[in-house]
């Protein structure tokens, strides 16, 4: 099972061993997503009519590092290797010294350096062309965008050799068990009279090419999003005999509306049927004791109002009645002298004696005196 495997593989070693002159031209550069395809080209120009014998691919990650194989060819046996065995395969046409290989599905291991090895009989010269793969993160496979907005899907087919497409159409699906519809097709043999791509259907004067045909891109612009242009949309690119499709999901978001909706009508949509219940009794609730906040509020103000008049009486009362409290004298009054005492030389001294009395006092102060002045005058009765 494995004895047409080895007897391929001894010339390999072989011409390791005999250490043959190699021929190396400088490294390309190419840059690609991950998932992405990428036409790495291997092309010998060398004259005259050489039969290739052998087609080597290696891949190398960096410096110091162990070569792998990618895919070999010899006996018009083409076999790819390792973890390459899914993913590549010889498009080149040998007999016109090509040796170009499509790597599908690029993953981010995948960069670093690719060299090819083309081999012919009878000559120990080995044509050797080194290509450095970068890669990039992987590009959105989905696009959202709202109703009316445009939008741009990507569509570019990788590759180190100078190859123009040939044809690139785009087809749209709604993803329901229904025909494809075309979007756009574009080939430059066949433009129209006004020189653009076709375009047919519902997408008619909604999508241009807007792609470097030239480098083998064919993205396009799709204007004027409709609610039914959401689906899948799939580029097809054509170089020859090779094809490269990519698929991208389109999914349309609806413009919210903006029309004024009333807090009432929104309510339902929001609330559960258990909060509604619960924000009814509390208005209900609210509007039962509104009478009872009222009625205390009323009495709290009432009550304040009565405290207030009464202190500003006695506040009233309290600055007249300094005003009124005047000193109040009293007087004992002076008994006349007798003619019998001013004849006789006999004179007595009568004295006068005041007193402050407050107002409230008046009448307390009042039966004193009086007694004191009986009093007196009762003295001077007996006295005489």
């Amino acid at each position: 099972m494995f004895y047409p495997l080895k007897v391929v593989l001894m010339p390999v070693l072989l011409g390791y061993s005999l250490g043959l002159n190699d021929l190396t031209i400088s490294a390309m550069e190419l840059t690609v997503h991950v998932g992405d395809s990428a036409l790495l080209g291997c092309v010998s120009q060398s004259t005259g009519e050489k039969h290739v014998t052998k087609v080597d691919w290696l891949f190398s990650s960096g410096e110091h590092v162990k070569d792998e194989y990618v895919l070999y060819y010899y006996s018009n046996i083409s076999v790819p290797l390792g973890r390459f065995q899914n993913r590549v395969r010889l498009v080149g046409d040998i007999l016109h010294h090509d040796g170009s290989l499509l790597l599908q599905n690029v993953e981010e291991t995948d960069q670093g350096n690719f060299t090819c090895e083309i081999r012919f009989q009878m000559e120990s010269l080995v044509f050797k062309k080194v290509i450095v793969l970068h890669v990039l993160p992987e590009e959105p496979k989905e696009l959202m965008v709202h109703v009316g907005d445009s939008t741009q899907m990507g569509c570019v087919f990788h590759s180190t050799e100078e190859k123009h497409m040939s044809r690139v159409d785009w087809m749209f699906s709604s993803g329901e068990p229904a025909k494809e519809e075309i979007v756009l097709r574009y080939q430059p043999k066949l433009r129209t009279s006004m020189g653009r791509p076709q375009n047919w259907g519902r997408f008619l004067n909604r999508v241009n090419l807007v792609g470097d045909t030239s480098r083998n891109d064919g993205s396009m612009m799709l204007h004027g999003v409709k609610e039914s242009d959401g689906g899948n949309y799939t580029c097809s690119i054509y170089l020859g005999n090779l094809t490269f499709r990519k698929t991208t999901m389109l999914q349309v978001i609806l413009k919210e509306s903006r029309t004024l909706v009333t807090p009432g009508v929104l309510r339902p949509e929001i609330l559960g049927g258990n909060q509604l219940v619960i924000i009814v009794g509390i208005v209900c609730a609210t509007i039962l004791l509104l009478p009872v906040l009222i009625l205390i509020v009323k009495r709290a103000f009432g009550n304040k109002s009565s405290v207030t008049s009464t202190t500003l009486v006695k506040s009233l009362e309290n600055t007249e009645k300094p005003r009124a409290e005047k000193h109040i004298y009293s007087s004992i009054t002076t008994h006349e002298v007798n003619d019998e005492e001013e004849s006789g030389g006999k004179s007595e001294a009568t004295y006068m004696t005041m007193h402050p009395v407050w107002p409230s006092l008046r009448s307390a102060a009042a039966s004193p005196l009086d007694n004191r002045s009986s009093g007196g005058m009762a003295k001077t009765e007996q006295a005489f």
